[in-house]
Formats: structure tokens, sequence, C-alpha cells
């Protein structure tokens, strides 16, 4: 695996990262195998994309204990609602969907999901996401 220094983080990410939406309906097990699979392989960077938290709490098991070999990407303004993905721009839904992503005690890089308008962005900065964004942890 090649290794590239994530802008000027100094952070060591692989070429290859993985996404959690191919854990959607592996069991626990299952998601242990692939996450060996992945560090044999050197793969450091998990993308957390899925809001769903049967996944998070799975691979949050299989990282348990190796937490320091991964970097984790999480997604700023993505949130599980009444069994559903929800896009939102409330700063509080948005902290609330950090605080869950994982279960971990930190995330390594935030994504600001899903802004594909100018309203979308103008929101994200009229509601304090991207200022709270600069602090959280």
């Amino acid at each position: 695996m090649q290794y590239r220094t994530l802008g000027r983080t100094g952070i060591q990410v692989g070429e290859i990262g993985i996404g959690c939406e191919g854990f959607i309906g592996k069991t626990g097990e299952q998601v242990r195998e692939m996450v060996d699979l992945m560090v044999a392989a050197g793969v450091n960077c998990i993308d957390l994309y899925t809001p769903n938290p049967q996944v998070r709490i799975g691979l949050g098991a299989a990282i348990e204990g190796r937490r320091e070999r991964f970097v984790l990407q999480g997604h700023i303004c993505s949130v599980w609602k009444d069994g559903q993905y929800k896009r939102t721009r409330t700063l509080t839904e948005a902290k609330e969907g950090m605080a869950e992503q994982l279960r971990t005690d930190y995330l390594d890089v935030g994504m600001i999901h899903y802004v594909d308008a100018l309203e979308d962005w103008e929101s994200v900065l009229k509601n304090g996401i991207l200022d709270w964004t600069m602090y959280w942890n």
C-alpha cells in the first residue's frame, strides 16, 4: 500500500480506503473478517458513511483495541432518524449525528455531507455548523 499525507494534517492515508456501505447486512464476525483483511492489505482509511447504527456498532467492535491503526472520516450533517437516513442542516441534529458515529472517542476527518447547491452551503454557514466543526473533538 502506498500512503499519502492528508493535506497539512500530517495524517498518513492509504491510497485505497473503504466505505461502510459494504458492511450493510453483514454479521459482526463478517465485518471483523473484512477489517482483518483491510489491515493485512495496509488499508487504513474508513469512510463512515452509513448512518445506520447497526453497521457502525459492528464496525466499532471490529476495530476495538486497534483504533489507532485507522483514519476515520465522519459525515457531518448525516443522521439516522425514524429508521432511515436523513440529511440535516440543523446544528443540534448535526451534533447528535457526529456523537453517534462509531461511538469512538475521536474522528480524524470530518466531511460536511451532501452539499450540492449554494443553498446547502449557505444553510451550513447560517446555522453555525461550519463554526462548530472547527472545535469538535
